[in-house]
């Protein structure tokens, strides 16, 4: 994959096939139906608990993903049913784990915040704030010793870059020269928090200079953008030269979660981001360069809606956990 980008085409239109560019519109179209589904199955009664929806951040996941290989790895976040598709998980899989069924990818036991596909490379989402970014240091540092040539990368929202767990990872990915992309996907709020009121500087990408690494803040709804920043970042990984920092700044259309009321935002401001739909974005770049036509988006998104249908059934019509089975997957280790 070259970096070489042609006067006036964007990066993904260049260094991508037409196939792997209708590929890219149709996971975020799974994405975005995905948690439209959840959010339904939930405001039905169909799902209990909460969730924390990513509408409006599907370019970050997709992008970012597009760089990888198939052995690579992710670390994600309490917002990581995007990053989950965009690793190539199914859909019903992920309905079932919301729904507790065995069927799930943890066995019904994880739930929407702590879904994990370690045979496609997801290590799994964490409901900790900054909880993921020391996990995908490890990783990387397993990759590193035994030679295993995987780059991972480490999602994580704007509330995490203040945490301790950041600067203590950045720092010793650093110092070990290790093969890991962090990406900040800056949403703008911490829950109800504003980045203004939260962080000093004013890119968080800043920051990756304390660390002598690489630090880049781009547009998080543009596909393009974000995928050139990640590959850039990964092909360094992959040669040897350390981590970097990418700063993706998006925007989540719905609430922190399930039991936020939005007080903290104006309609102006999430309709302004709403205009920046990053689905509608990829769509009319596609079309302008002739790699897919009006029809046969629509024909994906036929396509699409019928898998979400599908998988929410499958789950629906999956077995639940046995009481019998409280303790399976349960260890502790007895020292004297």
């Amino acid at each position: 994959m070259t970096k070489e980008k042609k006067a006036n085409v964007p990066f993904a239109i260049s260094n991508y096939s037409p196939e792997q560019l209708r590929e890219a519109l149709r996971k975020m179209i799974l994405i975005r139906r995905f948690e439209e589904g959840a959010e339904d199955c939930y405001t039905r009664g169909l799902i209990h608990g909460t969730m924390h929806l990513s509408i409006g951040q599907e370019a970050s996941a997709v992008g970012s993903c597009m760089a990888l290989k198939p052995d690579d790895q992710i670390t994600s976040t309490h917002r990581g049913h995007g990053h989950c598709v965009a690793k190539g998980a199914e859909a019903s899989r992920m309905f079932a784990e919301f729904f507790g069924k065995e069927t799930g990818y943890c066995k019904g036991r994880g739930g929407s915040m702590h879904i994990a596909d370690v045979e496609m490379g997801n290590l799994g989402a964490n409901g900790i704030v900054a909880g993921g970014i020391p996990i995908a240091v490890g990783a990387a540092l397993t990759s590193k010793r035994l030679k295993l040539g995987k780059v991972v990368l480490c999602f994580f929202g704007d509330g995490a870059n203040n945490e301790g767990a950041f600067h203590e990872s950045l720092n010793m990915a650093s110092i070990w020269n290790l093969p890991v992309v962090f990406i900040c996907e800056n949403n703008k709020y911490g829950m109800s928090t504003s980045i203004e009121r939260s962080t000093a500087v004013k890119n968080i990408s800043d920051r990756a200079s304390a660390y002598s690494m690489p630090g880049v803040t781009v547009d998080g709804n543009d596909l393009s953008a974000i995928s050139e920043a990640v590959t850039i970042a990964v092909e360094r990984a992959r040669a040897g030269d350390g981590p970097s920092l990418v700063e993706s700044l998006t925007y989540r259309w719905r609430g922190h979660s399930k039991s936020d009321r939005n007080k903290y935002r104006t309609k102006e401001e999430i309709s302004d981001w709403m205009d920046k739909d990053p689905i509608l974005r990829l769509s009319a770049v596609l079309q302008e360069h002739s790699i897919i036509t009006a029809k046969e988006i629509e024909a994906i998104e036929t396509s699409v809606d019928k898998e979400i249908a599908d998988a929410i059934k499958f789950a629906q019509e999956s077995p639940s956990p046995s009481m019998n089975d409280v303790t399976r997957d349960v260890y502790t280790e007895l020292t004297s």
